[in-house]
């Protein structure tokens, strides 16, 4: 997993058949520190994320199964939305 910012939305009316319905957002993963870190992403999301909310992300082949019926073409899906972090120091 990975702690990532919303940083926009992706619209495409043409598009895979099953990802209909399925909301896209632009994330910027981000280290403890707030700090972007590596490039951005398109992931999906299905809780309702919006931009600036910080949100964790999963990434890898078992994320095409969020709808345990219909495997989706998808590498990375929004599985949280932050309401609140505690880093040791802070």
């Amino acid at each position: 997993m990975m702690i990532a910012r919303v940083i926009g939305n992706v619209w495409a009316t043409r598009k895979e058949e099953n990802l209909n319905g399925l909301k896209l957002l632009i994330v910027q993963p981000i280290d403890s520190n707030n700090q972007p870190i590596r490039h951005e992403l398109v992931v999906a999301d299905r809780i309702g994320a919006g931009v600036d909310d910080e949100v964790l992300v999963t990434s890898g082949g078992s994320t095409r199964y969020i709808f345990a019926s219909t495997p989706l073409p998808i590498d990375a899906v929004v599985i949280g939305i932050i309401d609140s972090k505690e880093v040791r120091g802070e």
